[in-house]
C-alpha cells in the first residue's frame, strides 16, 4: 500500500512533530514542581538529552511516546505503510534508548521512563498515581525503572 501523502507533504509532516515540550514533558513537570522536586530539562551534555535531570537525586527521568519508541500497548500501532521502513526506524529507536539507558548508569544515573500511555488518553494514571510512583522510584534508589499504565516496573539492564 502507497502513502496517502506525497513524499514532500510527509516530509512536511515529519518535521512539524516536536521533540522537546511536549505535551507528556509539560505535564511531568508540573508534577515535580508541585512536588518540590528540582529539575533541568534537556541537557545535551548526557547521552539521549534527557527529557530530565534531577541532580539532586542523581535521576534522569525521559518521557517516551509509545509509538516512537515501541510501547507495547493499545496506543502503538505499526503503520500500514512502508512496514519495512518503519520495523527498522522504530528498531534503531528502541536500541539507542537502550544503548543511552546503559551509559546513563554506567555513569552512576538513576533512570527512570514515564510511557505518553501511562499520562494521557483513555487508561491513563491519575495525576496523584504519576507523583506516587515517581516519588517512590526516586527515594527508592532503584536503578531503572518504567511507568506505564500498569503502573512502575523495575528492570534490569
Amino acid at each position: 500500500m502507497t502513502d496517502v501523502h506525497s513524499k514532500e507533504i510527509r516530509s512536511k509532516n515529519m518535521r512539524a512533530i516536536s521533540t522537546q515540550q511536549t505535551a507528556i514533558e509539560k505535564q511531568l513537570a508540573g508534577l515535580l514542581t508541585e512536588c518540590g522536586i528540582p529539575f533541568r530539562t534537556q541537557d545535551a551534555s548526557l547521552a539521549g538529552k534527557p527529557d530530565f535531570v534531577l541532580d539532586s537525586h542523581r535521576c534522569i527521568i525521559f518521557t517516551h511516546g509509545c509509538f516512537w519508541h515501541r510501547h507495547h500497548c493499545y496506543l502503538f500501532k505499526m503503520p500500514a505503510t512502508r512496514r519495512e521502513f518503519w520495523l527498522n526506524k522504530l528498531e534503531s529507536n528502541v536500541t539507542r534508548d537502550q544503548r543511552h539507558i546503559t551509559s546513563l548508569v554506567t555513569l552512576g544515573w538513576r533512570v527512570l521512563v514515564i510511557w505518553e500511555c501511562s499520562l494521557r488518553w483513555k487508561k491513563k494514571l491519575t495525576p496523584e498515581a504519576i507523583t506516587e510512583r515517581l516519588e517512590e522510584w526516586i527515594y527508592s534508589g532503584a536503578c531503572h525503572a518504567e511507568i506505564d499504565t500498569q503502573g512502575i516496573h523495575q528492570l534490569d539492564l
